[in-house]
């Protein structure tokens, strides 16, 4: 390899001050639900965890890059914290979706060599949503978008996002999808014992929202879709020779929705997992096994978890240096479209 090796950690958050604002006054409001209203308290809280990773996620500066360098992280693509804009009114989610944007290009232009980002949405309002695409595209220079799974506990493959799939699509905007807590259709028996966060819950959300565009045909009207899932793809790398299996079965029978392709094959074709918030060798492995190794990326989960550990687990697991390579630096260069000038 012609050079040293660059760490670009490919699943680490921020947020403005108002959208960490509007999400705190969440608390108390009627109709919310209550996995939200958990989740809002814990990150959005008082308490001085939750001190601790404000102060984080507002820096898109000198503090951040002063971690980046006692981490061993050379680049952050950054994307706003979950859950974003998502949970908040489509009368203020849209422009606040917009003022995020223009605060992480802004970052960018800054600090071009450090920091790569994606474009926030407010999925509900889907025109605007694609346009927002296209302008994080076309003019403000980043390189994909940030999902937090569902919104109003609707799903991507709903019909009605036909048109921000295809944005995404056409303007080569890889989709992060990233976990919040459960979507009220499935949270009740989450909510019990803190199973709705990221111990758990956040696995089987945003597994589900993968699957669901998996099983439901969306992949095959748009096969050029490319989405990443963190946490080393929340669990469908070790339940798809499985999944496989069933749907077999399933569509002997008659049941289910047909797809032209085996689970297998979209999983292969259209996903790109992160090692974000996983330090088990264990599950790196079984990935290495079942997952095409240009798919693999490595992400440090900012600030959420500390980027050192996960980097470690990679090294002390992968001993081949094309394959840490393309780890650490190669897949995401390709996948973002990052150079090291940038």
């Amino acid at each position: 390899m012609p050079h040293k090796i660059e760490v670009i950690a490919t699943e680490e958050a921020f947020c403005t001050p108002e959208i960490y604002k509007r999400t705190k006054e969440l608390v108390g409001q009627p109709g919310l639900s209550r996995s939200l209203e958990l989740m809002a308290k814990t990150v959005f809280g008082e308490s001085p965890q939750s001190a601790y990773l404000k102060e984080r996620l507002f820096d898109l500066g000198e503090g951040r890059l002063k971690e980046m360098r006692e981490h061993g992280v050379d680049r952050q693509v950054i994307s706003l914290t979950s859950p974003g804009v998502q949970a908040l009114g489509a009368d203020v989610a849209v422009g606040l979706a917009r003022e995020a944007n223009d605060m992480l290009a802004e970052a960018i232009k800054n600090h071009p060599s450090k920091f790569a980002g994606l474009t926030a949405v407010y999925p509900l309002d889907v025109m605007e949503a694609a346009r927002e695409v296209e302008r994080g595209a076309t003019q403000l220079g980043l390189k994909g978008v940030i999902v937090n799974s569902h919104t109003a506990g609707l799903y991507l493959d709903d019909p009605r996002f036909r048109d921000f799939l295809a944005a995404a699509e056409a303007y080569s905007m890889p989709i992060y999808l990233h976990p919040r807590e459960p979507s009220p259709g499935m949270e009740q028996p989450y909510v019990d014992y803190g199973l709705f966060f990221a111990g758990w819950g956040f696995a089987a959300e945003t597994g589900l929202h993968a699957m669901r565009l998996i099983m439901s045909g969306r992949l095959d009207e748009f096969p050029g879709l490319r989405i990443i899932l963190g946490h080393l793809g929340e669990g469908l790398p070790y339940w798809m020779k499985r999944i496989d299996n069933r749907y077999k079965l399933q569509a002997s029978l008659g049941n289910g929705n047909p797809i032209k392709e085996l689970p297998s094959f979209y999983f292969n074709r259209n996903f790109w997992i992160t090692t974000s918030g996983m330090e088990d060798p264990a599950a790196l492995r079984l990935c290495l096994e079942n997952v095409p190794n240009d798919r693999i990326m490595f992400a440090g989960d900012f600030p959420y978890e500390d980027p050192r550990g996960s980097a470690e687990m990679v090294r002390s697991t992968v001993t081949d240096p094309s394959l840490l390579h393309r780890i650490f630096e190669g897949t995401a260069t390709g996948l973002f479209g990052l150079n090291r000038e940038q």
